[in-house]
């Protein structure tokens, strides 16, 4: 009688899991409902198992939730032993300025200790790891080179083939999965805290594919053991309108798509509107005033840009706010001809592109683009057509490689 109310009680908590998870899961029905898109974290049916009687450790931010709650909340309540929290640039909570120092702290909610992959640990020491039995990964990302959560997934595989430690992904749409484009970074020396990928500006995979990229490509010394739980009804074709602001400057739907062409400007004059409430949407500089109507005044902004480019000045240039991005789209490239213009129409040409901050002999520009040749023929002259012709042979040995990672159409 005793193991029967024993197996009965256990069919009951099973239940009660259950109904728990499609309680979750539903929450984000708003979303999925319109596309029929399914992210990896909301399909808890396939992957809570393997998680059960696990020590969890979790690399999370804001954007990492099932439904519409955070997945640390959602796994704890499922009785999952999440034992610690990775949060990579913008912390955990997805409130720290970019390039902000985040420390480690204990997460007020739920008590679990966060350590901070961001600054000085980049990557999972292994007294960090050894109380861990499996490492997931659940982070949004927007598929640029210079979008620091790649560099994260490759620092946490590489921890976790170091260790023995298996990791599980939950894979979710790139919203810029549409276009590979831009120069390859192909010289170690362009190498810095934002780019250390031998990929173009945009490389079109979501996490999931960029991690089989990593292990297949040779980033790592021992490839690292991944399990990927796939998004469901999704190709790299499908608009995906982001439910969580994956960083506080990409803080509408139109800074995310727009993000790819206007993140460039960060190492010129040129503010691409951090120090306002419409960042990667608007491009300025004091220098350009009575050559553009448009004008704003960047302001330091408490966890989105605290010393943003000509802070308190007013910047007059291009307001991209209502850009159709559907032409963005439909040519499958990101936009050249902004930087060209803007470097045009600057007066003073020879501080357009601003110097070295990571490393002093190499242009901020060239860091961010993965290459000299870029700045080098803007300057020159040489026309959009010529440039795009110029990235092309690298283009193509790298969608070759890329499809051979792909978990999509």
């Amino acid at each position: 009688m005793i193991r029967y109310i024993a197996i009965l009680f256990t069919m009951l908590q099973t239940i009660g899991s259950a109904e728990c998870v499609a309680q979750n899961a539903s929450l984000n029905q708003g979303v999925s409902s319109r596309t029929g898109i399914i992210t990896g974290a909301d399909q808890t049916e396939k992957y809570l198992p393997y998680l059960k009687g696990k020590r969890i450790g979790l690399v999370a931010n804001q954007s990492s939730v099932i439904g519409s709650v955070s997945s640390v909340d959602s796994l704890v309540s499922l009785g999952i032993k999440i034992v610690k929290v990775f949060g990579p640039e913008h912390g955990f909570r997805g409130n720290a300025s970019n390039g902000a120092v985040v420390n480690n702290e204990t997460d007020a909610k739920t008590g679990i200790p966060i350590i901070s992959l961001y600054g000085k640990n980049q990557k999972p020491n292994k007294e960090q790891l050894a109380d861990i039995d499996l490492l997931v990964f659940d982070i949004q990302d927007v598929g640029c080179r210079y979008y620091t959560n790649i560099n994260t997934l490759e620092y946490v595989m590489e921890a976790c083939a170091e260790n023995g430690k298996e990791l599980l992904i939950l894979d979710r749409p790139n919203p810029n999965a549409y276009v590979v484009d831009g120069p390859v970074m192909t010289d170690d020396k362009f190498k810095s805290a934002i780019g250390i990928h031998y990929t173009p500006m945009t490389h079109g995979m979501t996490i999931g594919e960029f991690a089989q990229y990593l292990n297949g490509e040779g980033y790592l010394e021992t490839p690292c053991k991944i399990k990927i739980i796939k998004v469901a009804n999704y190709n790299h074709d499908m608009s995906y309108v982001l439910p969580i602001n994956p960083s506080p400057n990409l803080n509408t739907q139109q800074a995310v798509m727009l993000f790819p062409s206007l993140c460039m400007f960060e190492g010129t004059a040129i503010n691409e509107g951090r120090g306002t409430y419409m960042p990667f949407t608007i491009l300025g500089a004091p220098a350009l005033k009575g050559r553009y109507a448009f004008s704003y005044k960047p302001e330091s902004i408490s966890g989105m840009s605290e010393r943003p480019n000509h802070k308190d000045s007013v910047c007059y240039g291009l307001d991209l706010r209502n850009y159709d991005i559907d032409k963005l789209v439909k040519s499958r490239q990101i936009n050249l001809s902004w930087l060209i213009e803007l470097y045009n129409a600057y007066p003073d040409k020879a501080n357009f592109f601003t110097p070295g901050r990571a490393n002093q002999d190499v242009s901020a520009f060239d860091l961010r683009i993965g290459t000299d040749q870029l700045r080098k023929q803007i300057i020159a002259g040489v026309s959009e057509a010529d440039i795009r012709k110029s990235w092309e042979p690298g283009l193509q040995k790298f969608k070759a490689i890329r499809m051979k990672y792909l978990l999509y159409p």
